[in-house]
């Protein structure tokens, strides 16, 4: 595997880090801005409409750019915003820091794929893959406590410089290291867009939005769940979640192996043991031992179906870097859908259990917009025989 392949991976994992950091530090910057909690959760949805709207509408924009030079763009914007973010006086000052870096780390991400799925043979781009994609796991067991221990012992702005320092040094590291690719021919709007006229293309694009939706119902509430309804004190909660993101860091390692043999099949039974799992959980919540492992289970199965549903999207349409931004959209769009759907759920009095049972509801979704598809879940590819070399 190409050490370009693990750079890009480091990029991914500072640009998350920044997408995940507000929420471990809303009462420092509720406080410093002198607004409510719930306004700093807008600063999470800015990053994430940034991510959704503005991703694809720039990466259209880079298409004519060769795909180094349209990352090195957008790693410097990134950290135009992130900086702004550090320096800032005022609510709306930060909101648009998150704008800016959640537009630059869509399409950032689209990018990074595109080059990576290039610089590997086709057998293993699912494997390459889950490297870049790990960034975004190991984000959440390492970038997240991090960044809330700096914001606690140093300050806010400590752990938004400690961001911009990490995404300066990967942007020059991937500068030296990832090779400049030639602009393929194909690269045009046109070409692009025809690849959207491809049902196929939007059930895979369905496929991932449930997955993600139906895990974040569950992981968006996760806190309030452990300490109100199973029983677990505050100080067990961040140990709990680190064991959830290491299973989702060991759960990405597995898939990535699998995603390029046994792309439908690892999504189906990822999908399945999703839903069993959050059946499992809203039953029977308030058993610690089920408790944790459901979380771990949800670790294994859930984020980490990213490389079989990246290799699904790019097996089905191609590799261009608009269907790329198009994925990561639908994938931040299903993380707003499931955790605005159990919100919702919450809302109309139906308790912190029901967000589990939107989880499942998900999951299910996603289990039958596979149907159509059974024909290819149940082919498993024929063993390849050795071969055997003839020694000169």
């Amino acid at each position: 595997m190409p050490i370009a392949v693990y750079m890009l991976g480091l990029l991914i994992f500072a640009m998350t880090t920044s997408e995940f950091m507000v929420g471990g530090m809303m009462p420092q910057l509720a406080e410093e801005f002198d607004v409510s909690i719930a306004d700093i959760g807008y600063l999470i949805s800015a990053y994430a409409a940034g991510m959704v709207i503005g991703g694809p509408l720039v990466t259209i924009g880079l298409l004519k750019v060769s795909r180094k030079k349209a990352l090195m763009t957008l790693a410097l914007s990134f950290l135009v915003g992130q900086t702004l973010g550090a320096l800032a006086t005022s609510y709306e000052m930060m909101m648009v820091a998150r704008i800016i870096t959640g537009i630059a780390s869509a399409a950032g991400f689209a990018v990074s794929i595109a080059i990576c799925v290039n610089l590997v043979e086709p057998h293993i781009r699912g494997r390459a893959s889950s490297i870049v994609l790990g960034g975004l796991m190991v984000a959440t067991v390492i970038g997240l406590p991090l960044a809330t221990l700096i914001s606690q012992q140093v300050g806010w702005r400590a752990s938004f410089w400690t961001v911009v320092i990490l995404v300066f040094i990967s942007t020059l590291v991937v500068q030296w290291v990832v090779p400049t690719l030639p602009k393929p021919e194909s690269i045009s709007l046109r070409n692009e867009f025809t690849a959207f006229k491809n049902l196929k293309l939007w059930a895979a694009f369905t496929t991932s939005g449930f997955i993600i939706g139906a895990t974040f119902a569950a992981f968006s509430y996760f806190t309030p769940i452990f300490t109100e309804i199973t029983g677990f004190s505050a100080s067990m909660v961040p140990i709990i979640t680190t064991v959830y993101g290491a299973a989702t860091v060991i759960g990405n390692m597995i898939t990535g192996r699998l995603a390029d043999k046994f792309t439908m099949q690892t999504l189906f039974v990822g999908l399945l043991l999703l839903a069993a799992s959050l059946f499992l959980f809203a039953l029977f919540a308030h058993n610690p031992i089920v408790t944790i492992i459901a979380v771990i289970v949800l670790g294994f199965v859930g984020v980490p179906m990213n490389p079989a549903m990246a290799t699904r999207v790019m097996r089905t349409a191609n590799t261009g870097t608009l269907v790329n931004a198009i994925h990561g959209s639908i994938i931040s769009l299903g993380i707003v859908m499931g955790s605005a759907i159990g919100g919702l759920a919450i809302n109309a009095g139906f308790g912190l259990i029901s967000t589990l049972w939107v989880g499942f509801a998900l999951a299910a979704l996603g289990l039958l917009s596979l149907i159509p598809f059974m024909r290819e879940i149940i082919h498993f590819p024929p063993a390849k025989h050795p071969t055997i070399r003839k020694v000169v």
